[in-house]
């Protein structure tokens, strides 16, 4: 009998760490993806940072940079008079779980309008969940 309840617990044990496993990130992350591209089109930085961690980086031909300067890189390249040069939309977006805490994102951006020729690449974005929800913690675009 204690056999049987043992075998019982660790079966249980592993249901339920199977079923928390199986939480798939991919709907909150692309509501976010698809929030991020909204609050940029407003021309509202601030939010499309938001989906950034406080401890994010961001590649560039130089090597990572913080998010201080990923903001400023943005500010600098994408805006003129505080408003965006170009809309922006994700395509393409699939979204890989790296066990409970963590996810590999990629897919293509597209900068358009404005009468300007559509600019796009691609990324790969590591998401960590925290408290408060998802967060990029790494962004590599070109």
């Amino acid at each position: 009998m204690k056999t049987f309840l043992f075998l019982l617990s660790l079966f249980l044990f592993g249901c339920q760490a199977s079923k928390q496993m199986q939480s798939d990130p991919t709907p909150e992350i692309v509501r976010l993806m698809n929030v991020s591209a909204e609050d940029w089109n407003r021309s509202d930085l601030d939010r499309f940072m938001s989906i950034y961690d406080t401890a994010a980086t961001f590649m560039t031909g130089k090597g990572p940079v913080g998010i201080t300067a990923t903001r400023e890189n943005y500010e600098k390249a994408f805006f003129k008079d505080g408003k965006v040069v170009q809309q922006l939309r994700f395509e393409e977006l699939v979204v890989r779980p790296l066990g409970n805490e963590h996810a590999l994102v990629t897919g293509k951006f597209v900068l358009y309008g404005n009468g300007m020729a559509d600019r796009s690449g691609r990324y790969t974005l590591i998401f960590v969940k925290r408290a408060d929800g998802w967060k990029m913690l790494h962004d590599h675009s070109s």
